[in-house]
């Protein structure tokens, strides 16, 4: 099973990926502590979807980091993430 998921850091700025092992994926996001990425602080997920194979996990991360993938991402977890902060 590969996912494609949503992070956000402390900046409230979001990044999408995809993995086939989310929960290690996710713990290497947070690991690295240098660059940019320290500057950002530690991520929080905030959405993900499951696909059955990677190429469906690589076609969608595509599309969410596309110009109208972000607008529908961003349509879509307005609500949710009003309501939870």
């Amino acid at each position: 099973m590969f996912c494609v998921y949503i992070l956000q850091g402390k900046n409230k700025r979001w990044y999408t990926g995809s993995a086939s092992d989310l929960r290690k994926r996710f713990n290497e996001h947070n690991a690295r502590q240098r660059g940019c990425i320290k500057q950002k602080g530690p991520r929080e997920l905030i959405c993900y979807e499951a696909c059955l194979h990677e190429q469906g996990a690589r076609s969608r991360e595509i599309y969410l980091k596309s110009g109208i993938g972000k607008r529908y991402l961003k349509n879509r977890l307005k609500r949710f993430l009003s309501l939870t902060g």
